[in-house]
C-alpha cells in the first residue's frame, strides 16, 4: 500500500517502540481510503464504518484486528 496523508491509529503496548517521528511528510500520489477498503474486503475483512466509495477526499474506515483492537484508516486529504 502506499499511504499518503493518512493516519493509521492502533493500540500499542509501547508507543515508543511503536510510534514515528514528526517528519512525516506528504506524498504526491497516494492510494486513496477507498481503493484500500476493497481491496481489503476482497480478502475477507469486515468493517464497523466504511468510507462513502461513491466520493473523494477526506474519510476513514474501522475496522478490529483479531484481538478485538480497533484499526482507524483515515485520509486526510
Amino acid at each position: 500500500m502506499n499511504l499518503g496523508a493518512f493516519s493509521v491509529s492502533l493500540a500499542v503496548k509501547d508507543i515508543a517502540v511503536s510510534g514515528w517521528d514528526s517528519n512525516a511528510r506528504r506524498l504526491d500520489n497516494f492510494e486513496d481510503v477507498r481503493e484500500i477498503q476493497r481491496q481489503l474486503r476482497s480478502k475477507g475483512v469486515q468493517f464497523v464504518t466504511e468510507a462513502d466509495e461513491t466520493t473523494t477526499g477526506p474519510a476513514s474506515f474501522v475496522t478490529v484486528d483479531p484481538d478485538g483492537n480497533p484499526i482507524l484508516v483515515d485520509q486526510h486529504v
